[in-house]
């Protein structure tokens, strides 16, 4: 059974019950029957389904094969969401880019050029120490310049393909 927040009671913590309305539990019968969401999602509205009906964990656990911590976390977003809380995952912030698209292309640039003397090409390590030289950042890893080249399908080492002149 699910109970209001309080004492644990061995592994499951006092909560109280879920009451999922008609029409929530329509739609989450649609939606898993459906079938067309991803595998965890899935097991979130069947957990949902479970505990509506007066499921305990442990027999959710068991039914579905899932741990504690799945079903806590399932009672958490519906508390805090409802029902989209736990049909439909939170967007994630995007992380900052490194580069800047001009800062990129002009990286990009400088790969197609002569290599450095004492270099026969340019690889990621002397590119990374370029952008760093340019100012463009306080520090890159060459992993990074790697992607970078690889998503316009250019390496630092031939000069017939991607954006580099033959």
């Amino acid at each position: 059974m699910w109970y209001a927040e309080g004492k644990p009671r061995g592994n499951e913590q006092m909560r109280q019950p879920i009451c999922l309305t008609e029409e929530e539990r329509k739609h989450l019968h649609v939606f898993v029957h459906r079938g067309k969401a991803n595998a965890r999602t899935l097991t979130r509205a069947r957990v949902l389904l479970k505990a509506g009906e007066g499921w305990q964990d442990k027999e959710i656990i068991a039914a579905l094969d899932i741990c504690q911590a799945t079903v806590t976390n399932v009672y958490k977003r519906y508390v805090e969401g409802g029902l989209e809380g736990v049909l439909h995952d939170k967007v994630q912030q995007r992380r900052r880019q490194a580069l800047t698209g001009p800062q990129a292309a002009h990286l990009i640039a400088i790969a197609c050029t002569p290599a450095p003397d004492g270099h026969d090409h340019w690889t990621v390590r002397l590119l990374a120490n370029k952008a760093v030289e340019l100012g463009f950042v306080s520090g890159i890893s060459p992993d990074t310049i790697h992607q970078l080249l690889k998503k316009t399908n250019s390496s630092p080492g031939s000069m017939s393909t991607g954006v580099c002149p033959v």
